[in-house]
Formats: structure tokens, sequence, C-alpha cells
């Protein structure tokens, strides 16, 4: 909740690099309907795909491993488990079935809070319950020494925090007060600065990652585990949440660091998501790509504004050139007149189309 204070009443101006990630994934968002609406079967791979790494690295990034050889059986099967740590994996499954098939619908709520990591934590005495002792983060070294990295929430002030939390992240989403991907990373430090639960923190902040992504629109997780990807730069994960929780209980803490982290992780997914299936290969501009996609994805007809809408971040002009173009080459033809007329696919589009 500090770090939604703190972005309520800071200036207007955002850091370079969080700008730059911002652009990046509005032109992302932008195209992902159009990527949504490909090959069923593949996206069907992916989905399992993401679902077992998201459970497994998820869980991987705590110290709970599983044997690799069990891990599609775990996740996506109904087999008796073998151990705890195989209890933990299918409870994260079990809660990222929730999110996906929740989505939207499903409240970021401290009552969805509680239930997410009733739901990871099995029969764990206090599955559900915030910490009734303090705890800090410890950090221990492979030579035994130890050190205090953070010193979490006292348990006696953790309820009205994450209320304050809860609270502050739906007044941001209703002034507008910061982007809205920027109050995701920003709740999500706050989270994991609280540290709410006596065990299990990680991995519950990662699954409220997911479920403000669907809350914001941006579906990609669904497709690429966001897990597997902070997993991957576990290191840079650590010193950003490090450098960015340091004076974090006076509200002097600089949030940036963490922040960028999150949408670089973001960006990295929504890439990846485009790359594995199958981006068109042009000599044209990306935005090009992105206006013939959506008249290959169009109804039998459409217009300008239909376009317009289906490309965020594309110019009305650019539209109107690539139209020209495209009747130049006899693949599309206009059927009326003035901005509102309608256009359609000719029976030449196959011929030079990829899509």
């Amino acid at each position: 909740m500090k770090t939604l204070q703190f972005l309520a009443n800071a200036p207007a101006t955002l850091p370079t690099v969080t700008a730059m990630y911002l652009s990046e994934l509005g032109e992302a968002r932008g195209r992902q309907e159009l990527f949504t609406r490909q090959s069923p079967q593949k996206l069907k791979v992916l989905r399992e795909h993401a679902l077992i790494e998201s459970a497994v690295s998820s869980n991987r990034i705590e110290g709970v491993t599983i044997d690799r050889a069990r891990a599609a059986t775990v996740v996506l099967g109904k087999a008796a488990l073998r151990d705890r740590n195989e209890e933990e994996v299918r409870g994260y499954r079990d809660a990222l079935k929730l999110i996906h098939e929740g989505g939207p619908d499903l409240p970021v709520s401290e009552k969805t809070i509680h239930r997410l990591h009733r739901i990871t934590r099995g029969e764990i005495w206090d599955a559900g319950k915030y910490k009734v002792k303090d705890g800090d983060i410890i950090e221990r070294y492979p030579d035994g020494a130890q050190r205090v990295r953070f010193r979490t929430v006292p348990a006696a002030q953790t309820p009205q925090y994450m209320s304050d939390l809860v609270s502050l992240w739906r007044e941001s989403l209703r002034e507008r007060s910061v982007p809205s991907p920027v109050a995701l990373a920003a709740f999500n430090l706050d989270f994991l600065c609280i540290h709410p639960f006596r065990d299990g923190n990680g991995r519950v902040s990662r699954l409220l990652l997911l479920l403000q992504c669907y809350r914001l629109g941006m579906e990609v997780g669904r497709y690429i585990s966001m897990e597997r990807l902070i997993e991957e730069n576990k290191e840079r994960y650590y010193e950003t949440l490090e450098e960015s929780s340091h004076r974090w209980h006076d509200g002097k803490h600089d949030p940036w660091p963490y922040v960028n982290f999150v949408l670089y992780t973001l960006k990295t997914a929504y890439r990846e998501f485009e790359s594995r299936l199958g981006q068109v290969k042009s000599p044209r501009g990306s935005k090009t790509e992105l206006v013939i996609a959506a008249i290959a994805h169009a109804g039998k007809s459409f217009r300008v504004s239909d376009l317009l809408q289906a490309c965020p971040g594309v110019s009305i002009d650019l539209i109107r050139r690539v139209l020209k173009g495209l009747s130049g080459e006899g693949r599309v033809a206009c059927l009326g007149r003035g901005q509102n007329a309608e256009w359609k696919r000719t029976g030449k589009w196959q011929l030079g189309s990829t899509h």
C-alpha cells in the first residue's frame, strides 16, 4: 500500500524506461485479439504448457520441486500424488484454473486472496489465514550465515494494511492516477512487503499478478507462463525486490526497479506469445502487418472504423494507405464512397496473403 500511496501522490512524469515498456505493452495488447483468433490447436497446446510451467516454476522458485517426468501427470492428470511437494504443485494448478476460468469476473479482494492461499497451501493448518506472528524475510547463505533482508508488516497490523491495499488498488483503477499496469506492479510490490501469510506469499503474489492481468484485459498469462519467465530471471527478481523495498515502511522507497521488472516480464510474455504463434515475416512494417491481419480476420465486409478499433495505435492515414495499396493489387474492393464506405476482400486475397 505504501507504493500505491506513493504513486498516487507522485508527479505525473514516468521514468523513460517505464514509459517505453507501457508503450510496447499497449501495442501488444492491441494485437492480442488478432493472435488469439489463430489456430485453436496451437492455442490449446500453449495453454497446457503454460499451466504446467506455471505450477512447476512458481513452486520451484520457493524451493518446492518435483520429478520433471511427473510434471504433466501432476498438473494435467488426476493420479494419486506421491508427496507434499506434488500436493503443493497441484494446489497451485487448482488456483490457476480458478483464475483462468474466473478471469475478469473474479474480484481482487481479501476474500479472493485468502481463497488463493488456501488452495495453494492445502491441508496446512493456517491455509487461508493471515500470519499470527511477526516474521521477517531472512536471507540464508551456503555457509550458514544469514541476514534480515526485510522487516515485514507486524502481524497485528497486517489485516489493516491488506484492507488498505485492496482499497487503494480499486481507487487507482477508478481514478486512473497512474497507468493500470504500473498500479498492478505496485500492488505486487506492496503485497510482498506486507507479507501477509506465514508462508506462501511469493506464490500468491504471482497468482494475483495473473488475476490482475485478466482484470486489465491482458490475457497473455493464459498462454505463456509468467512464473517461468520470473524464474528464468530469478536473480534480477530478488535484486529489484530488495532495491524497491528499501525504506518502504517510510514511504521513501524507489518502486521503479521492481515496477520495471514486472513490466519487462509482461512485455517478454507477449513477445514470446506472438513468436510461438508464428508472426508474419514481411518487409512491411509491423503496423502495416497489423492492419492486414485485421482485414484477414474481418467479417464479409468491414469499414475503416472497424480496422481502427482492431488496431490500437495505428493512424487512420496508414489504414487508408494499406487499403489503397491492397485495392491496387485487386485484393480488396470498396463498396461505396465516403468514410463510412464498406470494404470486402476479393477472390485475389488468398493469392497474396499469408493470413
